[in-house]
């Protein structure tokens, strides 16, 4: 009987830990370098600190393909725990040039958490996005989301 309770929860086990590694699209929509998504940066710190903080090579976690590196221990075990929540919108891409259906670069501390999502944000050359996102956010956001929905559909 032991043996079978054992079993049951290794199954039960295994199966939450499939179903945590699976991507809500595909790969080839996600903003990395290489594997590694937000150049390193660690999505849990955005939320617990609200600052960008770089990850630590020891502490990575491969979600299908696609690497995500934090600062400690406890950020990691959180994100597995529910990585769909730290995960940024639009795969990693720049929210403000996704209003227009774009897929552009970000830089990692530039960033934005609206009704408890993470957004990135392109600031190089002379151009926060961030600064002009925030002048038109109600009208970018729904702009934003549905070409985000129109990319995310194709295979």
């Amino acid at each position: 009987m032991k043996k079978f309770l054992f079993l049951l929860l290794t199954i039960a086990i295994a199966g939450q830990a499939a179903q945590a590694q699976e991507l809500p699209y595909s790969s080839k929509h996600y903003n990395v370098k290489g594997k590694l998504a937000v150049q390193g940066y660690d999505v849990v710190a955005y939320y617990t600190e609200n600052s960008a903080s770089e990850g630590q090579e020891k502490f990575t976690f491969n979600r299908n393909g696609i690497e995500y590196r934090f600062k400690n221990q406890k950020n990691l075990e959180l994100f597995k725990t529910n990585p769909e929540k730290y995960e940024p919108e639009y795969g990693g891409y720049c929210a403000y040039a996704m209003a227009d259906g774009d897929k552009v670069k970000i830089d990692p501390e530039t960033f934005k958490i609206i009704d408890d999502k993470l957004y990135l944000f392109y600031n190089f050359r002379f151009t926060n996005t961030l600064k002009l996102w925030n002048k038109e956010e109600n009208v970018l956001l729904p702009k934003a989301n549905q070409a985000w929905s129109k990319i995310i559909e194709e295979k």
